[in-house]
């Protein structure tokens, strides 16, 4: 696939009347912000004409620029050593391309490294906190390449983002709009204590990163498997059926599935303990509620753990329960307690702690690293246009990781994009689609 860039530049805010008065400001980390990953993470969303001009979205950009400071910014430290980002309107990398195809002979996207062309480069050292590249096909179609740090926000903050970002290219106003009190979030308790061992469950000794497990990128394949309305009713009826008492979600059932097919692809033995590290919002979880809006990072983690013989012999309901149950010991006492924590750990090696996130090229197996994206108002991302027709990471570079994103074939229907080792592929194709 030939990308063409024609042009590469540092955009900035538009001028703002009255002045943001908190530019020029170093707003610490929350220990939120440094619990996820330590990295850029790309997403792409491809739209097919007819598009506004670049001009009118790029004029969009830099004005929803002013409503997120944080993402025009820079990764700082502050006096005390705290990890920051400083509000100083340095601005985002903004990259166009022509690519010399139609965009539907393009489509269907899957991750891979060829799709890594259409985002900027997300190696080495970047300064820029948000890049955007505009790939605009001949057909006039355009697929928007997206990568953030991931310490300034996560996935439902991007999704906001993106969301204001694309009101503006129609003309709307931002509403809501984003909530930026990272303190008042991160408040301790009176006095601040932590009852759960945080300092190994979301973080990791930088001199213990374990490297034994990395392989060759060339031995992870990435794949994408759609799931129809129809087959996410049957699964969704394959556990709710025998559990009536209890609801469970589209996430919990399809991901009790998965967890069982890909178990069965990887080959485990019976007596092997298998973990999935799956991605918990706290937005509504905290008490009192912290407003969706949060601009920032509020995510911990749920660890289902199974033997593998109770994976695969018992029924679907048994995995989407115990799939359930982790997640919902991540309550609101837990967030507490993780907030108290890193109270109590300014002071002491606070600025060392590494999060327990996989490093890029590690093989999972036995266990899952799973993330939703059910939840994002892809659907409402309309540029004037209409909605995307494709919206996907461009690469996954750790085996075992999977992500939960809504089809935009049909309503209702879920793509699982994941990352397998090569000699686990085909069987896991075979056998994805069974409920046997």
């Amino acid at each position: 696939m030939a990308v063409e860039i024609i042009n590469d530049t540092i955009l900035k805010p538009s001028p703002s009347s009255p002045p943001n008065p908190i530019l020029n400001s170093q707003i610490p980390l929350t220990i939120f912000d440094r619990a996820a990953f330590d990295l850029h993470v790309n997403i792409l969303y491809a739209y097919r004409p007819p598009m506004p001009s670049n001009e009118a979205i790029i004029e969009g950009l830099s004005q929803v620029l002013n409503h997120f400071p944080h993402l025009a910014g820079r990764l700082t430290v502050d006096k005390e050593g705290r990890p920051c980002v400083l509000l100083n309107n340095a601005g985002i990398r903004l990259v166009e391309t022509r690519v010399g195809t139609t965009l539907a002979e393009r489509l269907p996207f899957n991750p891979s490294h060829e799709l890594t062309k259409l985002h900027p480069p997300i190696e080495g050292n970047i300064d820029e906190l948000l890049q955007i590249q505009l790939n605009r096909y001949t057909c006039g179609g355009l697929v928007i390449g997206q990568t953030a740090h991931h310490r300034v926000a996560d996935g439902q903050s991007m999704s906001s983002f993106f969301l204001a970002w694309a009101k503006l290219v129609q003309g709307l106003a931002v509403d809501p709009l984003p909530y930026h009190d990272r303190a008042a979030i991160s408040v301790p308790r009176n006095p601040p204590f932590y009852e759960f061992n945080h300092r190994a469950i979301e973080f990791r000794e930088e001199i213990e990163r374990d490297t034994s497990a990395n392989t060759s990128s060339s031995s992870i394949v990435n794949l994408v498997v759609h799931f129809s309305h129809e087959f996410v009713t049957k699964v969704k009826t394959h556990v709710i059926g025998t559990d009536v008492g209890h609801r469970y979600s589209t996430f919990e059932c399809m991901l009790a599935h998965l967890w069982k097919k890909i178990t069965i692809a990887r080959g485990l033995d019976d007596d092997e303990l298998t973990q999935v590290r799956v991605a918990v919002n706290g937005r509504g979880r905290i008490k009192p509620a912290v407003p969706l809006e949060y601009f920032g990072n509020l995510v911990l983690w749920a660890y289902p753990r199974l033997r593998v013989k109770d994976l695969l012999n018992e029924s679907h309901v048994f995995v989407a329960k115990a799939i359930h149950e982790a997640v919902a010991k991540v309550d609101n006492a837990y967030f507490k307690s993780f907030v108290d924590f890193g109270e109590l750990s300014k002071g002491e090696d606070g600025g060392s702690l590494v999060g327990a996130a996989p490093d890029v090229g590690n093989l999972l197996c036995p266990n899952m690293e799973v993330d939703s994206w059910m939840r994002f108002q892809f659907h409402d991302l309309d540029f004037g246009g209409g909605g995307p027709c494709a919206f996907l990471p461009a690469e996954l570079p750790v085996e075992g990781l999977l992500i939960f994103v809504p089809s935009c074939k049909e309503k209702g229907g879920v793509d699982a994009f994941m990352a397998l080792q090569q000699e686990h592929v085909d069987h896991f194709k075979q056998i994805a689609h069974s409920l046997d």
